[in-house]
């Protein structure tokens, strides 16, 4: 009985191809977008993390404020000084390099040209945390640091802007209204994960940037460099016992700063990515709802044409549940067959993405299944409607009908 009707429901589909092909565009753009959607974001989410792994999976960022939920920090929390990252590097022994991070916006002036970049105020061991490596020059020695001089190192973006040659070591340009020597080059890093320039930058003492730029002593950022053979909770739990003494935090009271590694902000970023993956396969699925009503319209439309034929099945014995069980198989039909194809398709739209973004593609069997399950579902339930219609049919006036 059952392979007779699926028989008789790929008949009817044949017979009216086209108008069946229509009819499954919603259920097969909705299948693929979500197909697509989910294994582009797992792919996505797997790329980030892995790019994101490779910037420093030994570093640590040390941040005024205890989080309070997403991009919230407790308010009034102190800001750290120069002072404080001195005494962690001498009394940490887990610590391999740290440096405080001050940027101000500023714009680089050398003869005509001009450019707007980022200066950033630092110690000589961001350099090592960063993994940035001298072109030419020398890096910032103890008495420029100390005393905050005027002097910069260069990265390749700037470099090319204002038009420099090799020759700049030992000259001047200017940042907004102050001069600065320029004693270094770096060399090119190019982009990283997100996108940014990393070789967009201009870098100098903190004190420097501090007393001409920003006008504060305070600091917003300390990172920090664990060594190779300590956990990063034991380095964590170290700087956290030495803060809390400078603080001067009471036994009992919540820390006001925070010690962030990268695997805490992958977390974050991979529940963000799983979230807004899900919050767009859901925007895309309401196409199956659409694609549900088409089914449902077309299903009437056959009712209609085909109800002399209904009235003929009931006179030679089908009943009620026999022509209910047979539309509801054709509309289950429709939109498994809607749904293969938008699987198919969702594939190939994963790969052409894949083609242009350059991502490890993961392909999640279980959306697939759940996805295909969830067309046939559609199918049914859509397909009810006219399928009682046509059980609900009188014989006599069906086949009266013309």
């Amino acid at each position: 009985m059952l392979i007779n009707a699926l028989i008789q429901a790929l008949q009817e589909i044949k017979r009216n191809f086209f108008r069946s092909f229509l009819t499954t565009i919603g259920i097969i753009i909705g299948i693929a977008s979500v197909v697509a959607m989910i294994n582009i974001g797992k792919s996505a989410s797997k790329h980030i993390t892995g790019s994101i792994s490779k910037l420093g999976s030994r570093n640590l960022f040390i941040i005024p404020g205890q989080s309070k939920g997403p991009g919230g920090r407790t308010q009034n929390s102190p800001l750290f000084t120069l002072n404080e990252i001195h005494v962690l590097k001498k009394s940490v022994y887990s610590i391999e390099a740290i440096s405080p991070k001050v940027n101000a916006g500023i714009l680089a002036i050398y003869k005509n040209k001009n450019y707007s970049t980022t200066l950033s105020g630092i110690e000589n061991d961001y350099f090592k945390i960063e993994n940035y490596k001298l072109k030419d020059g020398s890096f910032f020695i103890p008495d420029e640091i100390q005393s905050g001089k005027n002097v910069c190192i260069i990265g390749k973006t700037v470099f090319n802007k204002l038009s420099l040659t090799d020759d700049i070591l030992g000259k001047t340009i200017r940042l907004n209204t102050f001069s600065c020597d320029v004693i270094g080059l770096l060399k090119p890093k190019g982009e990283n994960t997100f996108g940014e320039d990393q070789d967009d930058v201009i870098f100098a003492p903190v004190k420097f940037v501090q007393r001409r730029f920003t006008g504060s002593n305070n600091l917003g950022v300390m990172i920090v460099k664990v060594k190779k053979d300590i956990p990063l909770k034991e380095a964590k739990e170290q700087i956290r016992v030495i803060l809390r003494e400078l603080r001067h935090i009471k036994k009992g009271k919540p820390d006001n700063f925070s010690i962030r590694d990268l695997q805490e902000i992958l977390k974050t970023l991979d529940k963000i990515t799983n979230i807004l993956t899900l919050f767009l396969a859901a925007i895309a699925s309401i196409s199956l709802v659409v694609g549900g009503i088409g089914i449902m319209n077309i299903m009437l439309v056959s009712v209609t044409e085909r109800t002399r034929e209904i009235g003929v099945r009931m006179a030679v014995g089908a009943t009620k549940e026999d022509i209910l069980s047979q539309f509801l198989i054709e509309s289950g039909v429709l939109s498994s067959i809607g749904g293969i194809i938008g699987i198919i398709f969702g594939i190939g739209i994963t790969y052409i993405i894949d083609y242009f973004m350059h991502l490890d593609i993961i392909f999640n069997i279980n959306i697939m299944i759940i996805a295909f399950i969830f067309s046939v579902f559609i199918g049914v339930i859509f397909g009810f409607i006219p399928a009682r219609k046509a059980a609900n049919l009188n014989p006599i006036d069906a086949l009266r009908y013309e």
